[in-house]
């Protein structure tokens, strides 16, 4: 298992989202992350699914403050509607996940 690499955050790299099946009921989107990417702060408008394609740490920022979670590829997870917070790659690989938005 990957968990806790620590990653310069000298220059600042977005990850990146392909959007993969949207429609009345759903909205599917890759997430990509370079090392040290990071989200940038937003909010979810939908109830969500994420499946992690990789394995690794995700470090979140939201008002609380800051953690990491240590997530393995293929455990999904689910979350409501409201969830704040900016998401950065934590680790020294690529990290990749698929949302799913439920509308």
């Amino acid at each position: 298992m990957y968990c806790r690499f620590e990653v310069d955050q000298g220059e600042i790299v977005k990850a990146t989202s392909t959007v993969q099946v949207e429609n009345d009921h759903v909205i599917v989107t890759e997430w990509r992350f370079a090392p040290g990417a990071d989200t940038g702060h937003h909010v979810h408008a939908h109830d969500y699914v994420v499946v992690p394609l990789t394995s690794g740490t995700l470090r979140l920022q939201d008002a609380s403050g800051v953690r990491e979670a240590c997530l393995q590829a293929g455990a999904s997870y689910a979350r409501l509607a409201g969830v704040a917070h900016n998401v950065i790659n934590a680790n020294d690989h690529e990290f990749r996940f698929v949302e799913i938005e439920l509308k």
